[in-house]
């Protein structure tokens, strides 16, 4: 099995059934999730957001969040102020600062939707 890394883009792109989900799925098929320990609050973020934008009735967006928990994430802890200088260098939030790092520190392939972040795990 292989390890990645996986961000909250990634994610909700297979919970909210969103149009990318089977890139997604292909990319992490048979692999050892990873992801920084926030993402359980970025997840619910991504929920929120997708009640507010109406699109599906809350109930709706509510019961697909809820297949997150399903799935098998392993959360681990990042070095804040490494992520710190990582995002100012490579000019990211501090939040896809952190999955860049884990993935660096793991030394594993980062799936992510985002692509500002896709650019900087790209780059050495």
């Amino acid at each position: 099995m292989t390890d990645k890394v996986v961000d909250a883009s990634a994610i909700a792109a297979i919970v909210f059934n969103e149009p990318k989900r089977a890139i997604v799925e292909a990319k992490l098929a048979g692999a050892v999730l990873h992801a920084p320990a926030f993402i359980d609050v970025e997840m619910a973020s991504v929920s929120l957001k997708k009640i507010r934008t109406g699109l599906y009735p809350q109930q709706t967006v509510l019961q697909m969040y809820r297949a997150y928990d399903l799935l098998t994430i392993r959360r681990s802890e990042t070095i804040l102020v490494e992520a710190v200088a990582l995002a100012a260098t490579m000019d990211l939030s501090l939040y896809d600062a952190n999955y860049l790092w884990l993935a660096r520190h793991l030394g594993v392939e980062l799936v992510t939707l985002d692509g500002d972040l896709a650019k900087a795990a790209a780059k050495p």
